[in-house]
């Protein structure tokens, strides 16, 4: 993908002073060798360029080798101690209001709320092991200890205390077993669960919070259960009453695999996550205390999926919010009410550039729905409608096909043509993790989508980008 500035909307807030700077190239998950050549013998010569790596992380180009051995992120967003105190608004922005006049225009706190949680989502991708020649493939390359630290975030006041791991429930055939060991890998760590432990921190944000991050699409079971796309019912033990099995909460099938899922020696994600969430409760539960879930691609999924069950399995638990980057659709209407019902605030980041959003499935709207409009925002007139196009017997057949999801919560949608520092973007760079956190941070209104201050992100990635690049030339 390369950068270079052209023609947005117009907008008169923060507009640039400097020059136009020059077409350069921005970062990029992966690259192909080019095209052999003839050599003066007439035989095939091959460039000696990196080759495709890892093709299972297609949906989640993080290019980790990019940033420097200083563990810093290239980013200028990073909380300081100067940050604006939330204090007694930060329910605010943990949703309590469905983050109602935050959006449009993009509230400058929710903005760096947003940011500062999809840094933890980074910390997940960069603390993966995607290597499937390393014998600790699909496991966390730090100890619980200093992660954050040496995943960039020493400084946010959090402290780690579980790491997290999702198991494929897909039944492999006998003859896979003479498949390389990092295809049929079951079990990987996905994510972690980290608590705010710094006194001066807590003053700042009103509240004692624990994150919960969780990375996107890493392994190839994983990309299989992606695949596993027809809703299932989900909470059968939950209480709910419903004659007609479609009626009830019903969920992506891979999903719902990944998280309920476990074997001899790994509890399932599920477990981890109530026995984890259980403990901090009994810890914390006296004092003012947020749960906040963040994740990308599959990750914010799993989000989606923690809090229903954190809502369900405990009755007194705090505000729940989920912060979620380019996630796909997760479950129905029944489990849009559900959600909405329980109090759970989610707030998906959507790139309406980015395909991964737009499934899977498909959303048919019904206006006669007596839904949340403050939770429900009209972000499904953007998808396939087909309410008061064609009879209801027909979309009754539909919905019983399980193809039918609803979007949850509200949406902040942006777009890669906004920004005028991307262009030739693909659909690779389109859901990239890093792709997000720019239009997060240069994101201002509808009428004016980019603000000229976050062309600082741009040029900051750029220049950690251009020193990697040369330290990898200098070895031998």
């Amino acid at each position: 993908m390369k950068l270079s500035m052209r023609p947005v909307r117009p907008c008169t807030f923060n507009q640039p002073s400097t020059p136009t700077p020059k077409p350069t190239h921005y970062s990029c998950a992966y690259t192909l060798t080019q095209p052999p050549k003839l050599n003066n013998n007439k035989k095939l010569v091959h460039h000696k360029t990196q080759p495709l790596k890892h093709w299972e992380r297609l949906l989640d180009p993080i290019d980790l080798s990019a940033t420097n051995k200083s563990n810093t992120f290239p980013y200028h967003f990073m909380p300081t101690k100067k940050s604006v105190k939330l204090g007694k608004k930060w329910k605010e922005y943990q949703g309590i209001r469905n983050w109602d006049g935050l959006l449009d225009p993009l509230d400058d706190n929710l903005r760096s709320e947003i940011l500062r949680y999809g840094q933890f989502v980074e910390a997940a991708y960069k603390s993966f092991d995607f290597d499937p020649s390393s014998p600790s493939y699909a496991t966390c390359l730090f100890p619980k200890s200093s992660l954050l630290e040496k995943s960039g975030l020493a400084q946010t006041g959090y402290r780690l205390t579980k790491n997290l791991r999702a198991t494929s429930g897909i039944q492999l055939p006998r003859w896979i077993e003479k498949a390389p060991s990092w295809a049929v890998t079951k079990s990987s760590w996905i994510g972690y669960v980290a608590v705010c432990q710094d006194k001066e921190e807590i003053a700042r944000l009103g509240r004692r919070d624990v994150v919960i991050a969780f990375r996107g699409t890493a392994t190839c079971l994983e990309w299989l259960e992606n695949l596993r796309a027809t809703l299932t019912q989900v909470g059968h033990n939950h209480n709910h009453n419903h004659n007609n099995s479609n009626d009830g909460p019903m969920v992506e099938s891979g999903f719902l695999s990944l998280y309920t899922s476990g074997t001899k020696c790994s509890s399932s994600l599920q477990t981890m996550v109530r026995e984890e969430i259980s403990r901090l409760l009994q810890s914390y539960g006296d004092e003012p205390l947020s749960l906040t879930i963040t994740g990308h691609s599959l990750g914010a999924a799993l989000a989606t999926l923690a809090a229903y069950d954190i809502k369900t399995a405990f009755k007194r638990a705090p505000l729940v919010t989920v912060i979620s980057f380019g996630g796909p659709r997760v479950g129905n209407r029944s489990f849009r009410r559900v959600l909405e019902k329980q109090g759970t605030k989610v707030l998906r980041i959507v790139n309406s550039d980015d395909l991964i959003t737009k499934v899977p499935g498909f959303v048919i709207d019904n206006s006669n729905e007596n839904d949340n409009d403050d939770q429900h925002d009209m972000s499904c007139s953007r998808d396939l409608q087909l309410a008061g196009l064609i009879p209801s017997w027909i979309q009754k057949r539909v919905e019983d096909t399980q193809w039918v999801y609803a979007e949850v919560g509200r949406e902040l949608r942006l777009s890669s043509r906004d920004s005028p520092y991307l262009n030739g973007f693909n659909f690779a760079t389109c859901h990239e993790l890093k792709t997000y956190l720019h239009l997060v941070d240069g994101f201002v209104s509808s009428t004016c989508p980019f603000r000229a201050s976050a062309r600082m992100l741009i040029d900051n990635y750029r220049r950690q980008k251009s020193q990697g690049l040369k330290t990898q030339t200098l070895k031998p």
